[in-house]
């Protein structure tokens, strides 16, 4: 992918962007160029700080406000129509996980974890679809999981949310294909994040998953833009034993 279009640089829209894979990521399109559109996320100094790690190399905006919300999508889409006029990434990757016993999980949780999961991502990528059919070299990339493929103890909301996500990837990519916009899946192992730092403080980095490392195969993606149409990459850890947070 060239990071330019007809003179202009390229647009990325990117949810979860305050902290971990998103913070991660944001760096890492921000030193290629790329203008970037951090939505979502009602922790507003997170969004600031990576707002402010990457305002040196690239234009920056950000959007906060409730990704389960879709008149806050409808109405984001809008914006950045008025601010840039097009989207050429959309990177999906605000999620939450739920580490339950299948018999505790409550309806709100469940509700929660697909509609967060599942519901955003479906209706983000449908409000700025018109934004992206602008694009010569538009792309779509959801951050899933690994339990999207496996099933693990413990995580049955979260793998079934993730494992729809996939299925919405997988329906898009060929419904969109021939409109030349590319639809990918990304299916992480354990990263290690500062939610897995809180919540699992017996784990250290030696063997886990960077965010860095998700990041750099987003532009991966993004760089190897050939007729070889690569739809998913699944990243293991070094140790594949289960992970769960």
């Amino acid at each position: 992918m060239s990071t330019e279009q007809n003179g202009n640089s390229l647009v990325a829209v990117l949810t979860g962007a305050g902290g971990g894979i998103g913070r991660a990521t944001a760096l890492k399109l921000a030193q290629q160029g790329i203008r970037l559109i951090l939505l979502g996320g009602n922790n507003v100094e997170k969004l600031e700080e990576t707002r402010k790690l990457v305002q040196e190399l690239t234009e920056v905006f950000c959007l906060p406000g409730d990704l389960t919300d879709l008149s806050f999508l409808a109405d984001a889409a809008q914006t950045v129509a008025q601010i840039l006029g097009k989207v050429d990434v959309l990177i999906n990757n605000a999620g939450m996980a739920l580490n339950r016993p299948f018999e505790e999980v409550s309806e709100e949780e469940f509700d929660k974890i697909f509609h967060i999961n599942v519901k955003t991502p479906y209706f983000l990528t449908q409000k700025m679809l018109p934004l992206l059919k602008q694009s010569e070299q538009a792309t779509v990339i959801n951050i899933s999981s690994v339990v999207g493929h496996s099933g693990y103890p413990n995580q049955s909301a979260y793998s079934a949310s993730k494992h729809a996500l996939f299925g919405f990837t997988k329906s898009l990519a060929n419904e969109f294909y021939k409109e030349n916009i590319r639809v990918h899946a990304i299916s992480p192992g354990g990263v290690y994040t500062d939610m897995v730092k809180i919540s699992r403080p017996d784990l250290t980095p030696e063997g886990m998953i960077l965010p860095e490392d998700i990041a750099e195969i987003v532009w991966f993606f993004l760089s190897h833009r050939g007729n070889a149409v690569v739809d998913e990459i699944i990243v293991h850890r070094v140790n594949k034993e289960p992970f769960s947070v």
